[in-house]
């Protein structure tokens, strides 16, 4: 029964199938959750009897709508901790994923978000459909692009990357297949059939050649015909000098951008546009999510995240007050901050 188990796990054929299994919750990420995927996979590793595995959301509304926000904002609020050990163990699942040696199949259906993003992008063949809406929405609730999201968005083409890791915009099939989010498009009523396919492959090349054949042409993206006025606005060296542009630029979708940026916290986006350019430099996922860690748990006893919850999610009058209000506001030092070393308390993926 649906929300009774929030994973599920079953094997057809020599593929390993994980569930998400809160479709009420749009499949929203517990700790509960995560540990048992890391399990589940640790466990395939090792098992000869899985030549892959395959990972989708319950319901017909998406894979995963990201993390449990609502739990984060109360352990926020109460002065209590355990949002950063999800975040260590949900770091680490995410470097699992990216290694895991076998074909790791995503089917990003719906709604995928956040933590969704992480469970899946990571993946060796990830597909969409015309049902697929892919974001990193973070700076509307005053919080950062994590599970390795800056790594995935500093790749992307030219400054694509850095326009949706601000404005948090969900994207398309086409237009996450021109950022590198996902691998394939199949239409969503093929997904029954690709899957009943998958069951019968047994080797990671059979897994390619079983998806490629239920591929076809996605709908038409956005983001091409805005590469142009994205690339030049998002050069400039400060999220001042962006919203500037964009506003200058005589194009009705730059300058609704810069309206949109202008919602979204300002230590956010200061924040967030220093962490895709930072990881752009970084050598590794791991390096990324390391970095990612440190911005997070600084994130955590800030005054946005809480705000910004309540704002969308508890209260949803979607009135934030941020703090600080202006982007201009927002100091070096609180940017310096939120990257600062961890001490002890670091997640240490690169050093392993």
């Amino acid at each position: 029964m649906y929300d009774d188990e929030p994973v599920l796990l079953h094997t057809e054929g020599r593929v390993l199938h994980i569930t998400l299994n809160r479709p009420r919750a749009l499949n929203a990420l517990t700790h509960t959750m995560v540990r048992r995927i890391d399990e589940a996979l640790s466990a395939a590793q090792d098992d000869d009897a899985v030549t892959a595995v395959l990972i989708s959301g319950a319901g017909d509304r998406g894979l995963c709508a990201g993390g449990d926000i609502r739990s984060i904002y109360e352990d926020a609020r109460a002065g209590r901790s355990a949002s950063l050990d999800f975040w260590r163990d949900e770091y680490r699942l995410n470097a699992r994923i990216a290694r895991f040696p076998k074909p790791y199949v995503a089917l990003m259906d719906g709604i995928v978000m956040g933590g969704g993003v992480g469970v899946s992008a990571h993946g060796d063949v990830r597909v969409v459909t015309e049902r697929s809406r892919v974001a990193m929405p973070e700076t509307g609730i005053g919080f950062v692009p994590d599970v390795g999201g800056t790594r995935l968005l500093a790749a992307a083409p030219g400054e694509l990357g850095t326009h949706l890791a601000l404005t948090g915009q969900a994207v398309n099939a086409a237009d996450a297949l021109v950022c590198g989010l996902a691998d394939h498009f199949v239409p969503s009523n093929r997904l029954t059939d690709l899957t009943t396919a998958l069951s019968r492959s047994a080797t990671p090349a059979e897994v390619t050649d079983t998806v490629l054949r239920y591929t076809d042409t996605p709908p038409e993206g956005e983001l091409v015909s805005q590469h142009p006025w994205i690339d030049d606005c998002y050069a400039a060296d400060t999220l001042g000098e962006i919203i500037e542009r964009l506003m200058d630029s005589g194009i009705p979708a730059a300058k609704e951008t810069a309206e949109t940026l202008r919602t979204k916290s300002p230590t956010a986006l200061v924040v967030t546009l220093a962490a895709v350019r930072r990881a752009k430099r970084l050598g590794s996922l791991e390096e990324a999510l390391d970095q990612e860690f440190r911005v997070s748990c600084r994130a955590f006893t800030g005054p946005d995240l809480v705000e910004g919850v309540r704002a969308r999610i508890i209260d949803k009058d979607r009135n934030p007050r941020w703090n600080p209000a202006l982007p201009g506001d927002v100091t070096d030092a609180d940017v310096a901050r939120h990257f600062e070393p961890l001490g002890d308390q670091e997640l240490g993926l690169s050093s392993h």
